[in-house]
């Protein structure tokens, strides 16, 4: 099985869908700053942050092509394992913090039908705080053979924005892309009573790639 510190890609790396407000303002401005650079000394000043910024959000906004891992239950986010938590009905909660360094297209936790999409309104504190769980978020119910999963995307204090991929009512295999949270962020995993973690907090994951359930 591949291990969870190292990037499985199939050699093609493309841009997340849902990027183009942030990322195509900062291009563009980019490329004009350059353009005029030679001639004006204010263009030419600003044409360093405007070309490190634009950098810095076609980083972000990256999203590898993955060899998905093998595994009822797989990571839907990349990140750092932030809390393992006995939850009160029974099941487990698997929170995944998300810096800004991390690829923020989220994945399948398993094969299933998606059985809801919930968009809840909800404040911008750092999704690493405690009060996070009151941000705002989007909350995924799948239909699998483990029966309901919940997913939980939260939005962080840079992150404002939540961009499902598919609605309510598809049908989605296993590591398939479903959404995007923009810039820092959390995801939470509820795993059903019975399911034994494999993750351990600090550990870091890879969505599609990092298996979080134990046999």
């Amino acid at each position: 099985m591949p291990d969870s510190h190292t990037p499985v890609t199939r050699g093609r790396v493309r841009l997340a869908r849902g990027a183009s407000p942030w990322l195509l303002p900062t291009v563009a401005t980019a490329a004009l700053s350059l353009g005029r650079a030679r001639r004006s000394g204010r263009a030419a000043a600003l044409a360093v942050p405007a070309t490190a910024l634009a950098a810095g959000m076609l980083w972000f906004f990256r999203d590898p092509e993955r060899e998905i891992s093998e595994g009822r239950v797989i990571s839907p986010a990349d990140g750092v394992v932030q809390s393992v938590m006995p939850w009160k009905d029974g099941r487990t909660r698997v929170a995944i913090f998300m810096s800004p360094l991390n690829v923020h297209v989220n994945r399948a936790p398993l094969a299933g039908t998606i059985t809801s999409v919930e968009h809840v309104p909800g404040g911008f504190v750092p999704a690493f705080n405690k009060e996070s769980e009151n941000n705002e978020r989007v909350v995924w119910h799948f239909d699998t053979e483990l029966g309901d999963i919940e997913m939980i995307q939260i939005a962080g204090a840079v992150a404002r924005r939540i961009v499902p991929y598919v609605p309510s009512g598809t049908k989605v295999e296993q590591g398939e892309r479903i959404g995007l949270i923009r810039f820092g962020s959390r995801v939470d995993l509820y795993l059903p009573e019975g399911v034994e973690v494999a993750v351990e907090v600090g550990q870091p994951t890879l969505a599609g790639v990092t298996r979080i359930d134990r046999d």
